[in-house]
């Protein structure tokens, strides 16, 4: 399909793989997953999400990959682009709209928890972990998620860091950035595991984690693993579409999308093997949620050896994971924008400038706004403050909204020959499991999850 590409490409296969995964790899890497997976049947759950991810995730990143590569534009101009190409109705560009649309309003409230990254970084490296305990971390955290100022202040430098990576390009911004923090954060997770297998109870934590335990896989729990798989390789967010508008001809989508899978899951299980021992060492609860980052694991290492230099290299961690997650998500817009033929710096300025201004709404919902509840006669949105909610809407109906959307389009609209044309598999029995998925089996699954999500 004839193009005119006004993009960067990627200057190596290397870096593109650094960006993407560091786009899927975030915060849930971290402690989601491995709690959900701790708690929901252990390596039962795992093989059934590892099932999911091979089923789902990585046809859905081909498929969105693939947009991408094939359009060279932004998500809405790529769209409009295949589109038109394929004598589509132009009302598919809602994907595109979708790509650019969720990444921007998840960064404004995404920036906000990242920004407690930053803070716990500045905490640890004051040594304020020291002998602390319990009650005192919660109060420490409970005080600082009070504080408009503070949460103002951390989620402003967030976004301006985000701001100042992705106003200066790709070559220039992004893929300086990534490969120092993805090789870091690859590094530091190795460092916290063996941190884990000598001085920690390796055997309690890897118990809560692999020991499978089939009879907690119920129904709920397959669908809870199939929505895991989805969102946490990063499918329907925008980020993937953006950068494979960048990704040359040569970088095999196929053999990309199973990379980024594979590192994406890595990531998740390691964190899990790093974190749970020292929970289970120290005899602490392993909630999940932010109560287990900033709340549990500065209580364990304050009391560990070596915890001064841990906690600073963990929250060090966990601002990587985030950070390069935030890129990836202010990226789409600045695309679209620049597109449009203006300056990127400023481009970048803008957008940023926009999501954070809608994130001091979020800043609010921890304090001066935290009895605010828009739906207190919904059950399920009742107890959910205003980032809580968005979040929920965000990751449980325009996400898996906008996946849907891709599956149907690459499998039901695009001819079957402009797919053999972009992915690297020929026409043979792989393509046709692949096309299979991508028409059937993958549009039946998210629906499954919109149905489960809102019971």
């Amino acid at each position: 399909m004839a193009t005119n590409n006004k993009h960067e490409q990627w200057s190596s296969k290397a870096t593109f793989l650094f960006a993407t995964v560091g786009a899927a790899v975030g915060l849930g890497n971290l402690w989601r997953f491995p709690f959900v997976a701790g708690e929901n049947g252990g390596g039962a759950f795992v093989l059934v999400y590892l099932f999911f991810v091979a089923l789902f995730g990585i046809p859905l990143l081909v498929s969105e990959l693939g947009i991408g590569r094939r359009g060279q534009k932004n998500p809405i101009n790529s769209m409009q682009s295949i589109s038109k190409h394929e004598n589509a109705n132009n009302g598919w560009s809602i994907v595109g709209w979708l790509s650019v649309g969720i990444p921007l309003i998840s960064l404004s409230f995404y920036s906000v928890v990242g920004g407690w990254a930053l803070y716990y970084i500045l905490e640890a490296g004051m040594n304020s972990f020291d002998a602390i305990e319990g009650i005192k971390s919660k109060e420490n955290f409970d005080s600082f998620v009070a504080s408009p100022t503070q949460l103002f202040i951390a989620h402003t430098i967030f976004t301006g860091l985000a701001v100042l990576v992705v106003g200066r390009g790709i070559k220039n911004g992004i893929e300086r950035i990534v490969k120092i923090m993805m090789p870091a954060l690859f590094i530091l997770l190795v460092i916290m595991v063996i941190n884990s297998v000598l001085t920690a109870d390796i055997s309690a934590g890897l118990k809560f984690l692999f020991t499978p335990d089939f009879s907690k896989i119920t129904p709920a729990v397959i669908t809870m693993a199939m929505g895991q798989a989805f969102l946490s390789v990063g499918i329907g967010v925008g980020a993937m579409m953006t950068y494979g508008s960048y990704m040359p001809k040569k970088f095999s989508l196929t053999t990309s999308a199973a990379t980024i899978a594979i590192s994406d899951t890595l990531v998740a299980i390691l964190a899990g093997v790093a974190i749970f021992p020292i929970v289970f060492e120290y005899g602490l609860d392993p909630s999940g949620g932010p109560e287990l980052i900033f709340v549990t694991l500065p209580v364990a290492f304050g009391q560990m050896p070596l915890g001064y230099l841990l906690g600073l290299l963990f929250f060090i961690l966990l601002f990587c994971a985030a950070f390069s997650t935030a890129v990836g998500m202010l990226e789409p817009t600045v695309a679209w924008l620049s597109d449009r033929g203006f300056s990127r710096p400023l481009m970048a300025l803008i957008a940023g400038g926009s999501t954070w201004l809608l994130g001091i709404v979020f800043v609010l919902s921890y304090n001066i706004w935290a009895d605010v509840r828009l739906f207190p006669n919904t059950p399920i949105l009742k107890e959910k403050n205003l980032l809580e909610l968005t979040d929920f809407i965000i990751t449980n109906l325009f996400i898996p909204l906008n996946a849907l959307l891709i599956a149907l389009f690459v499998g039901w609209i695009m001819a079957r020959k402009s797919m053999v044309n972009e992915i690297d598999l020929g026409d043979g029995l792989v393509f046709k499991i692949w096309h299979f998925a991508i028409r059937y089996i993958i549009p039946v699954a998210i629906i499954i999850i919109f149905v489960t999500n809102f019971q």
